[in-house]
């Protein structure tokens, strides 16, 4: 490593944002490891990255809970940063399936902080949620809006958050970015790496992508009576390397953010599903079949972000608009109609 390169533990690094992230940590000269379950992500997305950048990181296949497996990691070579990314996300499922929500976002965490602790890491940035917000009637929605989420996901993130606020609190050392982050959509202008969920995606941008691509009949549009401009949710919708550009401007900040600081990661303005669409199949000249649906459970009309304490301070602001997240998205999708190729890749340590 260089003298201002530093060894980085990625958790959840094959995952959607935090492969975007490595990409940006290997660029800039940093040494990374992640430790990954692979639960909905392929090994194959290290061969992606090594070809965008030049460079391999390390891949530990584990999970956060295993305690001895992360102990492992940190008694090889010593660990300066940790980047969480590593949960379950899916709103609708964690109204399923909430204790398997908590026990492996809530303890799993638990679990690394300890071993940090351990180990004298005590700088993380955290990969949070707007979803900590829930039906805030305030927007754009500011970092001391009141926390009230809707799901079980968004719970345990603000529970993450509030664990970490704690320990901060109770040992000055520690320096965490907590990063609420909107709506990510979008891939690398490679087209190497992108979004692709396990099943039915989730989110609005890989179900376009799939429909238009003809790996799904037609896209469903959960509510249209929603009081927003055309009666279907608003959201703040930021590009995936915009995020990953807020979480390296956020490594390079940890000393100057003493204890945990909440920080959001959005553009500041809001997009209908209809408009999304609208300007993805003009931006993409594709058309996307579509019907409409009732309301998911845990949905809120409007989210987007008041931007303005990531630009004072970390000196970020998201760069790309909607036609390149769009432009961005279609480019992996047709590359990679069916997403990753499942031949697993590197050898677990």
């Amino acid at each position: 490593m260089t003298d201002t390169s530093h060894r980085i533990l990625v958790t959840g690094g094959t995952g959607y944002i935090g492969s975007h992230t490595v990409v940006d940590l290997l660029e800039a000269g940093h040494e990374v490891v992640i430790v990954d379950n692979l639960c909905n992500s392929k090994a194959s997305v290290i061969d992606r990255i090594e070809q965008i950048t030049g460079r391999r990181p390390d891949l530990v296949i584990a999970d956060i809970g295993d305690r001895a497996a992360l102990e492992r990691i940190f008694a090889r070579d010593p660990v300066s940063e940790v980047m969480h990314f590593a949960g379950l996300k899916a709103v609708g499922e964690s109204l399923e399936e909430p204790l398997r929500y908590y026990e492996n976002n809530v303890c799993g965490t638990v679990t690394l902080l300890k071993v940090m602790q351990a180990a004298g890491c005590k700088r993380m940035v955290f990969s949070s949620s707007a979803t900590v917000y829930g039906a805030t009637e305030t927007v754009p929605i500011p970092e001391n809006a009141p926390i009230s989420p809707t799901n079980p996901y968004g719970w345990s993130k603000a529970i993450i958050e509030e664990i970490l606020m704690d320990l901060a609190r109770s040992d000055p050392e520690w320096n965490i970015a907590l990063l609420r982050y909107f709506n990510p959509v979008g891939a690398h202008e490679s087209g190497l790496i992108g979004e692709d969920p396990a099943g039915i995606p989730n989110n609005l941008m890989p179900f376009i992508a799939q429909t238009a691509v003809g790996r799904l009949e037609r896209l469903t549009v959960y509510g249209d009576d929603y009081p927003t401009r055309d009666g279907t949710a608003e959201r703040d919708y930021v590009h995936v390397v915009d995020l990953a550009h807020g979480h390296l401007a956020a490594l390079g900040r940890l000393s100057s953010l003493r204890g945990a600081t909440a920080i959001n990661l959005g553009t500041g303005r809001g997009q209908t599903v209809n408009e999304m669409v609208a300007a993805f199949e003009k931006t993409c000249g594709v058309d996307v079949p579509r019907i409409m649906g009732p309301r998911r459970g845990g949905d809120v009309a409007r989210s987007y972000a008041d931007p303005s304490l990531a630009h004072r301070l970390l000196g970020w602001q998201a760069m790309f608009d909607v036609h390149r997240m769009c432009a961005d998205a279609w480019r992996w999708q047709r590359a990679n109609p069916e997403g990753f190729p499942p031949a697993p890749s590197s050898v677990a340590l």
